[in-house]
């Protein structure tokens, strides 16, 4: 019942929903055909427009998947039992409420929901491995009888300057520590990299960008003299064994929306699929591994199926404030900067089945390649062929109505940054001349790069 409301919910807000590709001329169409005219709570949970029948159907089970808390194993709920053992949230809406980004803890007493720990050490070949004790990932949550691995305790350190107008300006720089750790010290030799869930919507856009498309943008030796060497990040497809181009997560290490989504039940929320491995115990945490199973696997071929066309179909909120003085002067000051080489404005999405997301021109303000980003924001953690100060390129669209949706205002990949400003001040790197003649704008001109990016 609470699936059939959101689509009768969800059929209103179509109503705005423009059904036409975009055409150069014009901007608001984020996400083509994709697109839709809602900026208010609900912009980033609506359907692609023209989703009819079996596919409507697709949407409304995978959104109650994607939104439903699942449950210890056994329980007579047996379509959602298998929480854990481990675990960081106990539904994907946990982390990405509304489809959303998630923010750090405001305090030592608020929990982490859509923050987390990457953990990693070298071998003895010098390869990045799993923590042999506690995983890949910090599990701060367990079921009953299971001990919770450890909790994040995170410190700052203010970082001041000010611009060339004289005009000063503050940032917090986070560290990160592992404290309660209960299976004994971890050890200094752990690398330890933290990530916020991002949001979700358009995903199915920049998988359906060819590849070949997002290559031939990578100069990795920066041929052309601009200070820009985007890198391919490559993986494993899980579904087909296949090398593959990453495309998302932070480094760019998952190949298909349904491998991130796999990823994501499995490592926060402790839910196997028919892509993951056995469940996330480690040798050493004996009441895990004895644990009771919500089956083998936990979410079945058809509910992953379902989760993932829910995520892939998830509709593009159209910008806003096009054609105004400020934001106009702010489009032309983010292309002189220098901003568009790795924020790449557009693409062209290639054959799709469904209909909005078949051969559109979209404008993502990402090219999906790797980026150093220099020591300010490396995690020294490597992952796949992304080193430790490399990230993804992460899309803008949508990025001015984080806070009306997810009511804050935290930026870059672990939410270090407070505002859009401080995002842009914590670039480095690849991206440090820009940032440089950032600090040298005038207030108005910063003023109007903002107001930009809040249109997005």
């Amino acid at each position: 019942m609470g699936a059939l409301l959101l689509v009768a919910c969800n059929d209103a807000g179509d109503e705005e929903a423009s059904t036409t590709t975009a055409p150069p001329a014009d901007r608001t169409l984020s996400g083509g055909a994709a697109t839709v005219h809602v900026d208010g709570a609900g912009a980033f949970e609506q359907p692609v427009p023209g989703l009819e029948g079996e596919d409507r159907r697709a949407f409304a089970v995978g959104n109650n998947f994607f939104n439903d808390n699942w449950v210890t194993a056994p329980a007579s709920t047996e379509g959602r039992d298998g929480l854990g053992p481990t675990f960081n949230a106990q539904s994907c809406s946990s982390c990405h409420f509304r489809d959303g980004r998630a923010q750090p803890p405001e305090g030592p007493d608020d929990p982490e929901r859509g923050l987390l720990l990457r953990l990693s050490v070298l071998d003895a070949a010098g390869d990045v491995v799993p923590h042999p004790v506690y995983g890949d990932q910090l599990q701060d949550r367990a079921i009953e009888g299971v001990p919770v691995e450890g909790a994040i305790r995170i410190e700052h350190t203010e970082v001041t300057g000010e611009y060339a107008d004289g005009t000063p300006w503050s940032l917090l720089e986070p560290s990160y520590s592992i404290v309660d750790a209960a299976f004994g010290p971890i050890g200094d030799d752990v690398l330890i990299s933290p990530r916020i869930a991002p949001f979700v919507f358009g995903v199915g856009l920049l998988e359906g960008i060819p590849a070949d498309d997002i290559t031939a943008r990578a100069d990795p030796d920066d041929a052309n003299g601009d200070g820009i060497s985007g890198r391919a990040n490559m993986t494993i497809d899980p579904r087909t064994g296949d090398d593959a181009l990453g495309r998302f997560g932070w480094k760019a290490q998952m190949a298909t929306v349904e491998a991130q989504g796999a990823s994501a039940f499995l490592g926060d929320i402790g839910i196997t699929t028919p892509l993951s491995g056995p469940e996330n115990c480690p040798p050493a945490q004996v009441d895990c591994m004895a644990a009771p199973s919500g089956g083998d696997p936990e979410i079945d071929e058809l509910k992953l199926d379902r989760v993932t066309f829910y995520t892939r179909t998830l509709a593009v909120p159209a910008r806003r404030a096009v054609g105004e003085t400020d934001t106009d002067r702010g489009e032309v000051l983010f292309a002189d900067l220098g901003c568009a080489g790795c924020h790449v404005p557009e693409a062209t999405t290639g054959p799709a089945d469904v209909p909005a997301l078949d051969r559109q021109r979209i404008t993502p303000y990402t090219d999906l390649l790797l980026h150093d980003m220099g020591e300010g924001l490396a995690d020294g953690r490597p992952d796949g062929l992304a080193t430790g100060s490399e990230w993804r390129t992460p899309p803008l669209w949508g990025i001015g109505l984080v806070e009306t949706v997810s009511g804050h205002t935290r930026y870059m990949h672990d939410g270090r940054a407070r505002d859009l400003e401080e995002a842009v001040l914590w670039h480095g790197g690849e991206a440090e001349a820009a940032r440089r003649d950032y600090i040298d704008l005038s207030a108005d001109d910063r003023q109007a790069l903002l107001a930009f990016l809040g249109s997005l």
